[in-house]
């Protein structure tokens, strides 16, 4: 109640605590909300007869911090927020309760709405599309690794600018700009991200090879540095 926070008026804690649960509250509404509508749109498709006919995805363009490694929003690029929710529904295509383990990204939807509906796919592109996998066919030729650029700092938001790549095992992140600071995480053995390896003797040759990936996913793109500032300096001048 706005009232009797500002006749308490918190203060230090007491104030985190304040902030922490009227966040949680709008963060929790949002997801009922969210819950809600995509219950009353599979209703409708099953009442209207088109469920049979129609692949339902559920995602996000990202995922959200909740206090996990001291942060609450998104753009960093640990697993709380690199992931996202990825789940489909195509009666006769997708078999019920199947997980699978190959890595995607939100630049795999386009080409796979495309080719699902018989629509060519430009050459330029980057993503793949999921068909197969959606049907659960083999699909010999697919990514081992994905690539992720973050660089809108100093901007609203005051994440600093970083690149990286994320593998099965690892994840190598270049923390730039301002800074020069490696990350290098094992996933396996570390799946919160909560001990930095790169100076690890032992992991020499994975921050190598690593190192090869992510330089080779950058000219595959055709990323770089220079281009985040354009892109940067174009996005400020909007404001």
């Amino acid at each position: 109640k706005k009232d009797s926070f500002y006749k308490e008026n918190p203060q230090g804690k007491e104030l985190v605590r304040w902030k922490y649960q009227r966040y949680m509250q709008d963060y929790l509404g949002c997801i009922a909300g969210v819950d809600e509508n995509v219950g009353r749109i599979l209703d409708y498709l099953e009442n209207s007869g088109l469920a049979g006919s129609t692949l339902v995805v559920y995602t996000s363009d990202q995922g959200f911090y909740l206090g996990d490694h001291g942060w609450f929003d998104k753009r960093f690029m640990y697993e709380e927020s690199l992931r996202m929710p990825l789940l489909m529904r195509f009666p006769g295509q997708i078999q019920p309760g199947r997980v699978d383990e190959h890595m995607v990204t939100n630049l795999d939807f386009a080409p796979t709405f495309l080719e699902l509906s018989g629509v060519p796919i430009p050459e330029d592109m980057q993503g793949l599309p999921l068909t197969g996998l959606i049907k659960g066919k083999p699909v010999p030729k697919w990514r081992d690794a994905i690539y992720y650029h973050y660089y809108e700092y100093p901007s609203v938001h005051m994440a600093k600018r970083h690149y990286g790549i994320r593998t099965k095992k690892h994840k190598l992140i270049h923390f730039y700009y301002d800074i020069d600071r490696w990350e290098l995480y094992d996933l396996e053995k570390d799946p919160r991200e909560l001990n930095n390896v790169y100076n690890d003797p032992s992991y020499s040759e994975t921050a190598a090879e690593l190192k090869s990936k992510l330089n080779a996913l950058q000219k595959k793109y055709g990323d770089s540095k220079e281009l985040a500032e354009k892109f940067l300096k174009q996005d400020l001048a909007k404001l």
